[in-house]
Parts: structure tokens; sequence; C-alpha cells
């Protein structure tokens, strides 16, 4: 999914370079030179087109999850353009010698809105013919078969089930009518549907996987995937229940050597002082607040579980009242939970009483990215109860991670599960473009008020 945004932002930055050539064109009625936009190694629209993919990415032209009606597009395109232009003469205004004229670059930004919006209605289009999407066999015909069939729906017409194949030994839950043949045809069937992808989502593979009907098709030019690998490609996150740990130690990711861990505690260092630098002014306001509003101390401190299960405490501005599990012990906050106060309900929606955790990074007990610490209290339950828990205490917890920007705030063991499978495939795929994406997910996610409690 990430690759197909990468693509669209890459589409998108070219488009920007074509109004920007028409618009000259359109303006002037000549083709432009090479100083009059492509001069300073091509700065000037390197700047244009930078802007329009970053006021975009805050606008959500990049959501492969989401599929916008017509006229929602269109006003997300309106405001990106906007945004754009007021960013934009605000630069031209700090720095005149990279200045494109006011008239080429509103024709410019009006013609690149238009494309964007042809460009993205096309691509939903396409989508919606089956001959564009890629056709998946799934061999099997039990649970993990269903869970295949509901991720498939999940794929906005990428994919499209091309039938169920029913191995030597399955339950059949799935449809009767959606499985198209025996194991002994696979070759066949994969020929006569003309599937690109075969699936292995059987429940239990010894004595039944048809290794060389499988190889046959992957020397053919087929995708032989098993089912865990599929689900995390077009989810997102990891199929925990149906993995077993040979899969752990065998496929790709989970390589954070000490290069990556360097650079990682270097950019911490270096992002958490300067976090420091920019909130000081805020940390007497919030404290003044807090006293305002309730008895008890400024600063809350609380044992959570760190990197290799080591505890350590962290830092956040209070938001309840003091001693608010006095009576009842540890516990998950609730919505509209009744021991928030009035300002510590506005701090958690604004992510404001996570601001001192910035000393927790410089001090080496957390990361800016990673999964979020939990309290050992609940750790201990959770390890029992969900199979690889213990598996996110590999990396440091972080300010923000991968689940927090996928998944809204959790209280309760399912929700536990299910982050667990972002934060498990955060630590699989770990690189410095997935820790920058989080970064910049979040700050959406505070901007548009998702997941506070």
């Amino acid at each position: 999914m990430r690759k197909i945004s990468l693509l669209l932002v890459a589409a998108d930055a070219a488009l920007t370079v074509l109004a920007l050539v028409t618009a000259y064109f359109v303006r002037f009625g000549v083709a432009p030179g090479f100083d009059d936009l492509f001069s300073h190694g091509g700065a000037r629209v390197l700047v244009v087109a930078g802007i329009v993919i970053i006021t975009g990415f805050f606008c959500e032209l990049y959501r492969l999850d989401q599929a916008y009606r017509g006229t929602d597009l269109l006003a997300r395109i309106a405001v990106t353009m906007l945004l754009s232009m007021l960013i934009l003469s605000a630069f031209y205004y700090l720095v005149p010698e990279a200045m494109i004229g006011r008239g080429i670059l509103s024709l410019s930004l009006i013609s690149c809105g238009a494309m964007q919006f042809l460009l993205r209605r096309g691509l939903v289009a396409l989508g919606g013919l089956s001959g564009f999407a890629q056709r998946v066999l799934v061999l099997g015909v039990g649970p993990l078969a269903e869970v295949m069939q509901k991720t498939i729906l999940l794929s906005q017409g990428r994919y499209l089930l091309a039938g169920f194949v029913q191995p030597a030994a399955d339950i059949m839950t799935v449809p009767c009518d959606q499985v198209i043949g025996q194991v002994d045809r696979i070759r066949d069937l994969v020929r006569e549907q003309r599937a690109s992808k075969v699936v292995v989502a059987i429940t239990e593979r010894r004595g039944v996987l048809p290794v060389k009907d499988l190889l046959f098709c992957k020397l053919s030019g087929i995708d032989v995937l098993d089912s865990p690998s599929f689900y995390e490609m077009l989810t997102g996150k990891l199929l925990i229940e149906n993995i077993q740990p040979s899969w752990f130690i065998y496929s790709n990711g989970f390589r954070i050597n000490s290069f990556k861990k360097f650079y990682k505690r270097a950019g911490d260092v270096l992002f958490s002082m300067f976090g420091v630098f920019l909130a000081l002014p805020l940390f007497p306001l919030v404290a003044m607040l807090i006293k305002l509003d309730s008895s008890g101390p400024i600063l809350f401190r609380q044992v959570r579980v760190g990197e290799r299960g080591k505890e350590f405490s962290i830092l956040k501005f209070r938001t309840m009242r003091q001693d608010a599990e006095k009576e009842t012990g540890a516990v998950w906050a609730s919505k509209n939970d009744p021991r928030i106060t009035r300002i510590g309900g506005f701090l958690r929606k604004s992510r404001l009483d996570e601001l001192p955790q910035l000393f927790n990074v410089l001090r080496g007990e957390m990361s800016f990215v990673g999964p979020r610490p939990e309290r050992p209290e609940f750790v201990g339950q959770l390890s029992e109860k969900i199979p690889y828990y213990e598996k996110r205490h590999f990396v440091k917890p972080g300010l923000t991670g991968w689940a927090q920007v996928c998944y809204p705030y959790g209280s309760s063991e399912q929700d536990a599960l299910e982050k667990l499978r972002y934060d498990l495939y955060y630590i699989k795929n770990y690189s410095l473009i997935l820790d920058l994406f989080i970064v910049l997910e979040t700050i959406k996610v505070v901007l548009y008020n998702r997941g506070g409690r």
C-alpha cells in the first residue's frame, strides 16, 4: 500500500511540473526556457512540487484506505491548492529570488488541481474494472481462507478473489459455490482463472501441501504467498494467531542492527532537544492550568515496561484527579472517563500531556517512534493471553507508533491484540522512511483530533 502511495506522490510531482509548463505557455504563448522554471538545479519547480505534495498529504490525498466521493475529493484538492498558494506566497516573500509569477503560479495550481482530480477519479474507475485487479486463488476452504477473503474485500478493488481451491484435508467454512475445484487441479485452475497470485491458507498443512504444484506455479511466474505474508502486504499489520515461531525466524525483516540503532538514537536526541526547545514556553502555561483546575502534582509519573522488559518511570502532565486508582487499582482509561479533569481532557485530545516524555527520550528510555509503553500490570495479563506479546519489547517504546496512527485508542484485550499486530509490523519493517511517515501521520492525528481519550 505504501508503494502505491509513493507512486501517487511521484505522479503528483510530475503533474505539478506539467502544470507549471502549461501555465507558462498559456500565459506567454511560448514554451518556457530552462532559466524560466528550471534554474538553480530545478529548485523553483521542486519547491512548488514539494509544497503541493506536503499539503496534499495533510489533506489526506494519499490515503488509500479512503474512497472519497467526488465532491469530497474536489474539496480536499481545493483546500490543498489554496494552502499551497498561501505557503508559497509566504516562502516567496522570504526568498524572492525563487519566485514564480503570481499569474503563472495561480494558473498552474488550478490546472494541477484539475489533473489531480482527473487522475484519482480515473484510478477509481479503473480499480472498479475486474480486468485491472489482480486475481487471487486461495488454497484452503477453512477459517483462515475466510480471513483471506475478507482481506481481499478490503483492498479497494486492487485484488479480486478468483475462488477457493479445496485441499485434501480442511474443514469447509467458506461458501460452497465459491469453491472452484480440488487441489489436484490447481495448475489448471490457475490458468483458467488467470490468477496472478496463489495464497496458501490451509489450516493444517502437514502432509497436504501440494509442494510440486506450488513450485510449478512459482516457476511459471505466479506469486505464491503464505496467508500471513499476504495479510501483512494488504493491511500493514501481522496475522498473529496464524504465525508460527519459524515464520519470525525465516521471514524478511526483524533486523534492527547496530547501525540502525545508532542513527535512530542520534535522531531521537536531536529531535527531542529541538522539541524541548519549542515546547518549553508551553510548560509553565500548562502547569498553571493544571494547578487551577484541580489539586495535586503537575507531573504524573507511572511505571511502564520498556526495551527488553526493563521498567522505567514515564513522565506526563497529570490529566486525572489525584489518587484516581486508589480504590480500583490499575484499569484502562475509558471513553468519557470520570477520573479525567476538565483540563486533562483537553491535554489528552491535543496530546500536550505527552510533552514531558521528551525527557524520557533524552534519557534513552524511549524513542520518538516505537510501540507505546504499557504498564507492568497489563503486560503480565496480556502476555499470558496474546501470543508474541512480549516481542514488542525488543525495541524502545515510543512517543508515537504505527499502531497509534493506524488504530484508535484501545481499552480492552481485543484492542491490545489489534495494536500488537501493528507494533510487530513496525518492528519487522523498521526503516527511517517508515519513522518519518509515522511522525507525519501523527501530526495529522493531532490536527484532526483522532483517537484521543
